[in-house]
């Protein structure tokens, strides 16, 4: 995927929609990212390392049906909804609607998840979490009281020279504030753009029509307003942010 995708031909739709792997690289058995993001995110390791920072992967691309399970995990009551102070969410006394708001607060919806582009990582450093610490991937955890304060202090000052850039650095009224979730600009803006192609949110609509999500009906007639409200509603890729032109 390197050309623009405004207007996008069906391989690269599934790109966006999390349902091929064509676009992939391998790390490891469990953790793949975009190809044309390796180099730059190699680089990018390498300068954490010089400065005794081990930089690792918690979560790279995630599938449409491994979100699709993720959400209706949340959905049905099978895992428990967090709120904006890592509050357990009482979802009895909820409507359709609103359960999908307090899902979305934390979790994108099957087939919107910028995990799906392989360019979206959520980082951490191993090397600065105790042995048997069990990462949580919380905001408290990269704030200066955190454990992985160095690691956050330094990505905000370095990411953007490799291309890299927070979308959810603080809380604009849609997803919350992600501190562990980089994503590589060259790469997103791509993808992020087609996502506002009018076309491409139909056939994003047929997928969800045809797929076994929960609160199906409410999520079609609300699908403009989470769009704009959860995915597009990010911060812009920062001026002096490093902008390989891909071939």
């Amino acid at each position: 995927m390197t050309k623009p995708i405004a207007l996008i031909d069906s391989k690269v739709m599934t790109e966006l929609l999390g349902q091929t792997e064509q676009h992939l690289h391998y790390l490891s058995d469990t953790v793949a990212i975009h190809s044309d993001m390796l180099s730059d995110f190699l680089l990018l390791t390498k300068a954490a390392k010089k400065v005794g920072i081990e930089l690792k992967i918690a979560s790279g691309f995630r599938s449409f049906d491994r979100q699709l399970m993720l959400w209706n995990n949340k959905f049905s009551g099978k895992t428990m909804i967090k709120d904006a102070h890592g509050n357990n969410v009482d979802k009895s006394s909820l409507s359709d609607e609103e359960i999908l708001h307090a899902i979305l607060l934390f979790s994108a919806l099957p087939g919107t998840s910028r995990h799906h582009w392989g360019c979206d990582i959520d980082v951490y450093a191993s090397n600065l979490l105790a042995d048997d610490y069990q990462l949580q991937l919380e905001s408290w955890e990269y704030s200066p009281q955190g454990p992985l304060a160095e690691l956050s202090d330094w990505l905000n000052k370095n990411a953007h020279k490799f291309g890299f850039y927070f979308p959810y650095a603080t809380y604009q009224g849609g997803i919350a504030a992600e501190p562990w979730h980089l994503s590589y600009a060259p790469i997103a803006q791509h993808y992020q753009t087609a996502l506002c192609n009018n076309l491409n949110i139909d056939k994003l609509a047929h997928c969800l029509t045809n797929s076994q999500i929960l609160g199906k009906e409410t999520l079609l007639a609300n699908l403009h307003e989470i769009i704009k409200r959860y995915i597009l509603n990010v911060h812009p890729i920062p001026e002096n942010c490093y902008m390989p032109k891909l071939d």
